[in-house]
């Protein structure tokens, strides 16, 4: 006679095969991939990695598009240029949706979707436009963060200095002299904080949307790494709430709106008693906390990436500086527009963003409707995860795609060339909303910083790590630099 855990074992083996077989029947719905198991879908022949690097790997096996599993939930992988393209393109508004398994999801810009997004996203693009971007009021603002980066490399007298706190200070100094009104000091303790905030949430996002699709009832009351990251994000919107709470104690300005608090305010009264309106503090503080983590890290981390190349590089960055003494000389204002007569500039801050390559997948996109994509029937509610980063390392697009060359962007006789598979802001209705900004910031950032300083290593070191750091964003190894003026 069976005892009563022979016959839990001989249920529980049932269950499982009945589990597999079904997956087996449902996955043939959708394109090609490694063989599902119950429960943990493809996650244990995935080593329960999952990375840009490894997804390139999958695709040679599997193809340009393919299916992992997480759990139950299927998510289809768009590999390489083409693939990326056309799948984001083709139908862009099927592909639009973002997944709601986040308790934040479904708020603000980057991590709504539906009717939220669409109303946050067209809204913040209005008021941003409103703002000057795209014009130069809003130029003026980098130019004046670029002034002040400038002046703090030259106070540290050719001293090594890790320069990665100084270049995210100043670059989200832009966002927020545009989202908050003004701009924080080098020594303001709560602006510290938050910056080692956004930090720790960069390193540890990558995972979590997959985490808590997987898991969500247990991951909302696990301890681990991801409480720390919901943590971080508390301080970040409490500190927008503090300086909305200001702005409210203020009262509107009386001539013009000055940021986008203020217009933020503003359409939130004028929209009251609009029946579907979506404009109320709470996703005031989402919308603003989406603009600093998008207007900070991203352009801060590519910036870091770019001195860690030139210093790797000495013979590109000298070429850099020839390029820029002999069109601007030592004293003209750097202008986003500069870019059209500095060629050879321009170029090696496309191929610092492309080689830097820094998002390590891209943020996964949810079918709005039934679709097709590639050919392959996808369902409302299909999870689409394009891999930017195989894009920008196509090796059908790209000469050498795994070396930082900036002849990526120069034609034969040394103009610049713009180049398709170039996606680092993504592509289709999810493209960043706020690209023009990020190139502008990284172009007068870069060229003011070469044109004043020759980058190099403390005397002794000889060593440079330019591999990865994996996480949200692929952050470099710390490394200090000096500085030495020109």
């Amino acid at each position: 006679m069976l005892t009563i855990s022979q016959v839990l074992v001989a249920v529980a083996v049932f269950l499982l095969i009945t589990q597999f077989l079904k997956l087996q029947r449902v996955r043939r719905r959708f394109p090609p991939g490694p063989v599902p198991l119950p429960v943990f879908g493809t996650l244990i022949q995935l080593n329960f990695q999952f990375n840009r690097d490894l997804l390139m790997k999958l695709a040679k096996i599997h193809g340009n598009i393919f299916t992992l599993w997480f759990g139950w939930a299927p998510v289809v992988i768009l590999n390489g240029f083409q693939a990326v393209k056309d799948g984001m393109t083709t139908h862009p508004e099927d592909v639009s949706g973002r997944l709601v398994a986040l308790p934040l999801m479904d708020a603000g810009i980057m991590l709504a979707t539906g009717h939220t997004w669409k109303q946050q996203r067209r809204f913040a693009l209005r008021t941003l436009r409103n703002l000057g971007l795209g014009k130069r009021g809003l130029e003026h603002r980098v130019q004046e963060e670029a002034h002040y980066l400038v002046d703090f490399f030259a106070s540290m007298k050719g001293k090594p200095v890790d320069p990665s706190f100084p270049l995210v200070h100043s670059v989200s100094n832009v966002i927020c002299a545009v989202v908050f009104g003004h701009r924080f000091s080098r020594e303001d303790e709560a602006f510290h904080e938050l910056i080692k905030a956004t930090e720790h949430l960069f390193k540890t996002c990558v995972s979590l949307p997959q985490l808590y699709e997987i898991f969500p009832w247990l991951m909302s009351r696990l301890p681990g790494p991801h409480q720390k990251a919901l943590a971080c994000y508390d301080v970040l919107s409490n500190f927008t709430r503090r300086e909305i709470r200001m702005h409210t104690e203020r009262g509107a300005p009386e001539e013009e709106l000055q940021d986008f608090i203020d217009f933020y305010l503003d359409h939130i009264e004028k929209s009251k008693d609009e029946p579907r309106t979506t404009f109320n503090e709470d996703n005031m503080v989402y919308s603003i906390n989406d603009l600093f983590l998008g207007g900070s890290e991203t352009s801060s981390t590519t910036l870091n990436w770019g001195l860690l190349y030139m210093v790797a590089n000495p013979d590109i960055q000298e070429k850099v500086q020839k390029e820029l003494d002999a069109v601007l000389g030592p004293s003209k204002l750097i202008c986003y527009e500069d870019r059209r007569e500095l060629p050879y500039t321009n170029a090696v801050v496309h191929e610092i963003q492309r080689f830097s390559n820094i998002i390590s997948v891209g943020m996964p996109r949810v079918c709005v409707r039934n679709t097709t994509l590639l050919g392959f029937p996808l369902r409302k509610g299909t999870i689409v995860l394009p891999n930017i980063a195989s894009s920008l390392y196509d090796p059908e697009q790209w000469e050498t795609p795994r070396q930082f060359n900036p002849g990526h962007f120069l034609d034969k006789d040394g103009n610049f060339v713009a180049q398709e598979a170039f996606l680092p802001f993504s592509i289709g209705h999810r493209v960043c909303l706020g690209e023009h900004l990020a190139r502008t910031e990284l172009f007068i950032f870069f060229a003011s910083l070469l044109r004043a300083f020759t980058f190099q290593l403390p005397e002794g070191v000889t060593k440079i790590n330019t591999e990865p750091i994996m996480g949200g964003t692929l952050q470099p190894h710390p490394y200090r630099v000096c500085a030495i003026p020109r």
